[in-house]
Order: C-alpha cells, then structure tokens, then sequence
C-alpha cells in the first residue's frame, strides 16, 4: 500500500546505484600476496558473495594500506548492499591514496554522492570537482555534479551562518508512536493536529493532543472513529477555527487516484464523514499533503500529477459560493520547479508559504523554503530557511504558528538501534523559536467567542466576514458552530479590519478591529449578539469614517456602505432610519448640525446606489443620546457613531 509519504521527504534518500562493474583493473602492485588475495576478492565478488569478497578486501587494506583500489572495491560492495555509512569510509581512504584518473570518474561521483548524503560537504565538494575535472562531457551526471557543488558552496557558507537554533524534540507525552509527522495547529495553537503510526506496516491514522494550562500538550486522541479507518488516514491540514479538515487516504473505495483528499467539517464535538473532494481537486495520480488558509477557504496541495513542472507539484484550489471547490491549478514559477516541490503551508495570515523543493540550490536534498504573496496574487522568488532548520537530511514539512512564536516540524532519529534503513528510521515531532527571518510577513491574532440570539440567548449559526477596509477585499469568511456558537477569526497585524456578523432574519453586527498600532495585538474574546430584523432594535455601524467636524464619508467607508445596500437588499419590506450622533465636545447647535449631515451622507449614498427613498429617513441627534458618558476619550469614540433603526 503506497504511503501518505511516500513521494515525499520524510525517510531517506535515494539509495544511489551500485558500480559494481567498476574496479575490475589489475590491482597496482607486484606483491604477488596482495594480487593473489584482490584475485580472490574478485572472484568472491563475481560469484556474489559479497561477505566474503569484503573480508578478504579488509584483509588487503590492513597488509598493504597504501593500494587504493582493494578499498575502493570495497566500497562499491558495501553500496551495494546498503552500508552506505562503511561505503563512504571506504571510498573516501581509497580515492585519498589515489593520483587523478580519469578512470575514476565514476568513483569521484559515486563518493561525491554519498558524501552529501552524510552532510560531509568538504569531501563532496572535492569530490564532485575532481568528477567535472576528468569526466567525459558527455555523462549524464555532469549536470547534477555542478548543481551538487553549488549546493556544497551553499551548505558551507549556510552552516557557519546559522539562522536560529536547532528544533528540539517534543516531550512526553509526545513521540510515542514510532513515527509522527505533519503537525498542524488550530490559529489559537489550542490542539496539536499530526499523523502518527505505531510501525512500518501500520496503517497512519490522526490524533489531536490538546494545549494544557502549563502550554505543554497533553496526551494524543484520535480524531475521531469516523475519521481514521483500516486505510490510511494523515498529511492533515485543519482550518483556523478547527473545524474544517482536509486529509489524505489511500486506496479507498471509489478514490480517483492512488491517494486522495477528503474533507470533514466539525459540528459540536461531531466531525461529518469524510467525502472525497472530488475531480476538481483529485487526480489520478498522487494528491496529499495539504494545507488550508486559516478560514478553511482555500487549499494548497501536492500532486504527481501529469501537466507539472516537475516531479511533484504544488497546486491551489478554492471553495466557491455554491460550496464546490475550484478547479486546482498549478502555482507555476517561481514556486514550482522542474525538481520535487511538496509539503506546502501556508500560514494564517494568508501571505506566506512554505513548502519543501529540491529544485533550488540548498543543502543537497529537500529543504525548507518560504515565499511571500504580492500584488496580483504573485508569489516572491522563495528563499532558503537556511541552517539549521535546513541540514543534508531531506527536510519534512514546517508548521509556524500564527504568533510567528513557536515552529514545529518532524524529523527522522539518525542512528537508531535496530534499524535496517532510513526509511525505518523512527520518525518524531520537534519545536523550535521561530528567528526573525523565518517568520511569515505578517504576524497574525485572532479573535473567537459565541455568537448568539439577543433576545433568547440560545447560540445560532452565523457567518462571520472580515474584511480589509484599505482595499475592501473579504480576507476571511468563517461560519459559527450551530450547536454552541463558537466562532474564530484570524486578523493580521497592521490592518484595520470591519467585521461583520449576519444570520437570516437578523440585524447585521458591524464590528471594527484597527491593528495599525502594533502596541495591542493580543487574542480577543468577544461574543456577539445579533438582534432580530424587528421593528425598534438598531445597531451601531462602526466602520462609518468621517474626518474630525467634517460629513464626508471617507473611502474606506465603501464596505460598511455595501454590506449595508446588501442589507437592505435581502430585506426590502423594512423601513430604517440613519441617525447621526456626537460626543458633548463643542457647541450644542454645531453638534447638531454634524450628527444630521453625516446622517444625510449617509441615506443620499443609499439613494444613489437605488435604495428607496420611501424606506429611508435620516435624523441628527447631536450629544443627546451618548451610550456612555463623555468622560474619556474613548467612551467619546463611542459617542460618536452613525446607527441603523428598523422603523
């Protein structure tokens, strides 16, 4: 059965060819007890045994240590049978005691190889230079030789430059599966999302490990019984509020490709079962390793799927209107390249994304890149994290919370006991400070609470808009839960935000979030409380802007204005009036006169955008009605407002 993470970057690298039709030269010696024991080797070589042939080698090495070929030999069996760590040693004495040969080019390469598979960047390097020095120019690994020196220039300079500190494995009670990897956490870093299996031949499955009061977490649960199966589940991604989950099976009835994504929403503590996102979003192919914005909106992917740029592609597709998500379509350049390019994230705050390529110059195999989004929805050339979040290991996928605080990310334990190859090698979920240049470009916050009925106080479902009020543009659209009301919403840092909260045959709440100044930009709990569409009730409209004694509306003012057509639109039977109201600074009379003008700006754009004049008044009431005394700048903020009366 083809695992989760099988395509990708978790367990090993490639284990390289061996070259065991190389070293058939006449050993360079007249001892005829060295030749008759190579003749041996040889022979045991030939007839398979590859034991024997490395123990009789063994014995070459120790009688005549100066001969470069009997390690060289050796070396190519240990490959050959998956010792790379005894093969590197091997090659690396050989091809020391030997003078430059162009008939050693493909020793050259083969230690230039494994010498980047154990991070020794010194003797790849070398290695690699002495392979483009002799190598005929027409061998297919010219090409990757001269990309694997950059990649040794780049590890080198990197290492001795690190960026932030080196990830720590997570504590008990974490890490008691034998393999754990795509940690993903909820915008309020309250649960610990992450796939675990308990052995290679294990199916995967998803457990939650909740935050506890200490900021440690707590024992892993599995999600759910509807959610994890006899096939495998994991390579999830969930939403802001952890209520949308998207995750990966294999194999299961009715799939379209090898591995799928299937979506699952929580209601209450329920999660729905699981439906196959469909051919808009699944191919034939490999599709898993997903990540979704922080409203669950938008889902970022990677695919084998034919069309790519590469080996493995990073894809996008969104949630529409009608509830059907888009047709995916590939990122493209510079994102995508013509190498491995997987295990995306993009953090909450919606403009920057991670992922993992082997494409680009780095420290030899999958590393950790990030990319900014600009204007035209274009993503930035993508930038290596660096050392020591980057190692010669191929990196797995990175998780950063949305404080820009803490990282996770999963890596395999060098050196087990026990284990016969990398890809046995234990898998374990580890943390780390976030360093300045790791961080996403913005750092975000969240607000959360209930929303419920004014009048009954029973909990209702709502759906709950932010919106960036300098370029009108909805960044975030989350739905209240209908049992108990919950809600989150992620705002990022230097935006003013309007947000809004509607549910049918309710007044619209009209709230205002300003995080420009970066002295306030701790997690909010608020609960909202809609008002019937009854005659009497009102509400305050908090993303109206005027400047100081002036009645011109102010741009910025356009989404509160078309949430409010919207409004009458849906209701076209009510009748509202639009008063105007001030703070007790200044004249009486000239408070009047600015509460009934910004009124009446407000009702002669309602006018002109077809709102009836017939359903509409307008009336200033100056400092008359404060909904708090005037006895601080903010209770006059307060004071001063636009509000919306049904008649």
């Amino acid at each position: 059965m083809r695992r989760l993470f099988s395509a990708s970057l978790l367990l090993s690298l490639a284990v390289l060819s061996p070259t065991l039709a190389q070293s058939q030269a006449k050993l360079a010696s007249t001892n005829t007890k060295a030749n008759n024991l190579w003749e041996k080797a040889q022979e045991q070589a030939t007839a398979r045994d590859f034991p024997k042939a490395i123990e009789t080698l063994t014995q070459l090495n120790q009688k005549f240590p100066s001969l470069p070929e009997p390690f060289i030999k050796k070396g190519s069996l240990l490959k050959a049978m998956g010792e790379n760590q005894a093969a590197f040693q091997a090659y690396r004495d050989g091809l020391a005691k030997a003078t430059l040969d162009p008939a050693r080019a493909t020793d050259y390469y083969t230690l230039g190889e494994l010498a980047m598979s154990f991070g020794d960047y010194s003797t790849a390097a070398d290695s690699y230079k002495k392979y483009l020095k002799v190598a005929p120019k027409v061998l297919r690994n010219q090409a990757r030789a001269q990309r694997q020196l950059l990649n040794c220039e780049f590890a080198i300079k990197a290492m001795a430059n690190p960026i932030g500190i080196t990830p720590t494995r997570l504590g008990e009670p974490l890490n008691n599966f034998r393999y754990q990897y795509f940690p993903a956490l909820t915008a309020d870093n309250r649960f610990l999302l992450f796939t675990g299996r308990l052995k290679v031949d294990n199916g995967e499955d998803l457990y939650i490990s909740r935050q506890e009061k200490d900021g440690g977490f707590g024992a892993p649960v599995s999600i759910s019984p509807i959610i994890n199966t006899a096939y495998n589940e994991g390579a999830a991604t969930i939403s802001g509020d952890g209520k949308t989950l998207v995750f990966v099976s294999c194999d299961r009835p009715g799939s379209l490709g090898t591995c799928d994504l299937y979506i699952s929403r929580r209601t209450g503590n329920n999660w729905s079962k699981p439906q196959n996102l469909g051919r808009n979003v699944n191919s034939p192919a490999w599709d898993s390793q997903p990540t979704l914005s922080a409203d669950g909106r938008t889902l970022y992917f990677t695919s084998d799927r034919r069309g790519g740029l590469g080996q493995e592609d990073i894809y996008m597709t969104m949630l529409q209107p009608d509830g059907t998500w888009s047709v995916a379509r590939n990122l493209g350049a510079p994102v995508n390249t013509p190498g491995k390019d997987m295990a995306p994230f993009i953090h909450a705050s919606g403009t920057t994304l991670y992922y993992v390529t082997d494409g680009l110059v780095g420290m030899g195999g999958l590393d950790v890149y990030r990319c900014e989004l600009e204007r035209g929805n274009k993503w930035s050339v993508p930038l290596n994290l660096g050392y020591p979040l980057n190692t010669f290991e191929n990196e797995a996928s990175l998780f950063i919370t949305s404080d820009n605080k803490r990282g996770f990310c999963s890596r395999s334990r060098a050196n087990e006991p026990g284990t016969k190859s990398d890809r046995d090698r234990p898998v374990e979920l580890f943390g780390f400070e976030v360093p300045k240049p790791v961080q996403a470009r913005e750092t975000s916050t969240y607000t959360q609470g209930r929303v419920f009925d004014a009048i009954t106080k029973k909990p209702i479902k709502a759906d709950v808009q932010l919106y960036d009020l300098n370029t009108d543009e909805l960044t975030q659209f989350v739905t209240s839960d209908p049992e108990v009301g919950d809600y989150t919403v992620v705002l990022n840092e230097g935006r003013q935000y309007a947000m809004y909260a509607a549910a049918d045959k309710y007044l619209m709440k009209s709230l205002s979030f300003d995080y420009t100044d970066k002295k306030n930009f701790d997690p909010l709990t608020l609960d909202i409380y809609l008002e019937p569409v009854r005659a009497g009730r009102s509400i305050v409209l908090n993303n109206l802007f005027f400047e100081t004694n002036q009645y011109e509306l102010k741009p910025k003012s356009q989404t509160e204005l078309n949430r409010l057509i919207q409004f009458m639109q849906q209701y076209r039977e009510i009748q509202v009036e639009i008063s105007g109201h001030t703070d007790d600074i200044g004249a009486d009379a000239d408070n009047m006169a600015l509460s009934q003008n910004r009124a009446r700006s407000v009702y002669t754009y309602l006018v002109k955008q077809g709102i009836p004049e017939a359903r509409l008044r307008f009336k200033g009431y100056g400092e008359t009605k404060p909904l708090t005394p005037n006895d601080s700048d903010l209770h006059r903020q307060q004071n001063r407002r636009i509000e919306l009366r049904i008649l």
